[in-house]
């Protein structure tokens, strides 16, 4: 054990005291270095000399996190985030919707159905979408979505539901327009009517409906093609319908379809989708064909249109090998072999001429032997969904060119049209 003197103690401690003062001196200095850095590092002023500066639109400096932008920066963003931040294409989008998503109804049905009783009772129908087009409460939507309702109700975006009743019905261009009373003091805004004559394939449209009872949902897309013909039964082909990207789904049926500048040019009616959902085909009517019937449906009820008096049958394979053997063929094959013609009637009086000899084929018995119609005012016709189609935008009293083949000569003549019965 080694023993210190008592100088030599004092000393030691004299030492360690002033180990220890310099060792405090110096952690001192070092965290205010460290504490400088991080101020500059966050875009403070080291030594501030007057107070920090308030932007004009009373946003401080400091609101944005870590100093990752500078001042002026972090100014722009609040500017931009006052403005919307959207681009341009979104301010399109929002612009639009927010104009005219309380135009677009949901129309709920009611149907009867026959319960074990066989006693009619009503039951939930089907849903749909539909447009504003007059402030009175005119509704214009698909005939599908209200056909063969026992009731109708249409919900608007203030949550409030009234019931509707049909005005007209035009199932061959399947539009159909309702109406309901808003009400006093309920303000309504109708959607204007554009035209689908000037439209591109890329073009953008916007739609807005209620998929799956969703109410006033927005989807975009572009046109994908024109002028789609779509058969929707043997008698009725939807002309010149708009193709479009834009996703639509049940419940869409009645909806508009809007150029950028919130003009409807098309009713959304139909998809092709083999899972029943949208797979990006769907189809409007073009809205020059809503101009054309509305006016007609919200007066009478109905569309009326142009006829000819005669039945006719498809020409099919079996039917045109078997009128070349029996000496009656056309050199087509294709058209609309005239069965009948009735006495007196508007296609009597322009010429064309029925069949003479009964055949039956199957369960029908039809005459052959008439003349064989190839187009009807410059369209071809090939089918009786053809015909109704030609006839489909014409009125009664006007006059239509008729092109057919008697044996193998071509002739052509002028219709006066008739009303067609429904």
């Amino acid at each position: 054990m080694k023993l210190y003197s008592k100088t030599q103690v004092t000393m030691i401690i004299a030492l360690s005291v002033a180990l220890t003062s310099l060792s405090i001196a110096a952690a001192i200095l070092i965290f205010n270095q460290t504490l400088k850095y991080q101020r500059y590092s966050n875009g403070t002023a080291a030594v501030a000399t007057s107070a920090p500066a308030i932007p004009s639109n009373g946003l401080t400096s400091g609101a944005l996190a870590t100093g990752q932008l500078a001042q002026s920066q972090s100014l722009q963003t609040a500017a931009e985030a006052i403005q919307g931040n959207y681009s341009s294409d979104e301010i399109e989008n929002i612009t639009l919707y927010e104009k005219y998503n309380e135009s677009v109804v949901n129309i709920t049905t009611e149907v009867l159905g026959i319960n074990w009783f066989l006693d009619p009772v009503p039951q939930r129908g089907g849903s749909g979408s539909g447009s504003i087009i007059d402030e009175r409460g005119y509704v214009l939507t698909n005939n599908h979505v209200v056909d063969k309702a026992y009731k109708l109700y249409v919900s608007l975006a203030d949550g409030s539901r009234h019931e509707a009743k049909l005005v007209g019905s035009d199932p061959e261009s399947d539009l159909a327009v309702i109406k309901f009373n808003p009400g006093t003091g309920t303000q309504l805004k109708p959607i204007p009517f554009g035209t689908a004559k000037n439209l591109k394939v890329g073009q953008k449209v916007l739609a807005i409906g209620n998929p799956f009872g969703l109410e006033r949902t927005l989807t975009t897309g572009i046109i994908s093609g024109l002028g789609r013909p779509i058969q929707e039964n043997d008698t009725t082909i939807l002309q010149n319908t708009i193709q479009t990207d834009a996703s639509i789904n049940p419940g869409n049926s009645g909806g508009p379809l809007f150029n950028t500048r919130g003009e409807m040019i098309g009713i959304n009616t139909m998809i092709y989708s083999p899972s029943g959902g949208s797979v990006g085909i769907g189809f409007a009517i073009p809205v020059d064909t809503a101009i054309r019937v509305v006016p007609q449906l919200i007066k009478d009820g109905q569309v009326r249109r142009g006829w000819i008096d005669l039945e006719a049958i498809q020409l099919f394979p079996d039917l045109v090998d078997y009128l070349k053997q029996s000496g009656k063929g056309a050199p087509v094959d294709s058209g609309l072999l005239i069965s009948t013609v009735t006495k007196g009637s508007n296609a009597e009086q322009a010429g064309l001429r029925g069949g003479t000899v009964a055949v039956r084929y199957g369960s029908t018995v039809f005459y052959i032997g008439g003349d064989i119609i190839v187009s009807i005012d410059g369209k071809p016709v090939t089918s009786i969904a053809q015909m109704y189609s030609a006839l489909e935008d014409t009125t009664p009293g006007q006059k239509v060119s008729v092109e057919y083949y008697r044996g193998s000569k071509k002739m052509a003549t002028s219709v006066t049209l008739t009303e067609r019965r429904n």
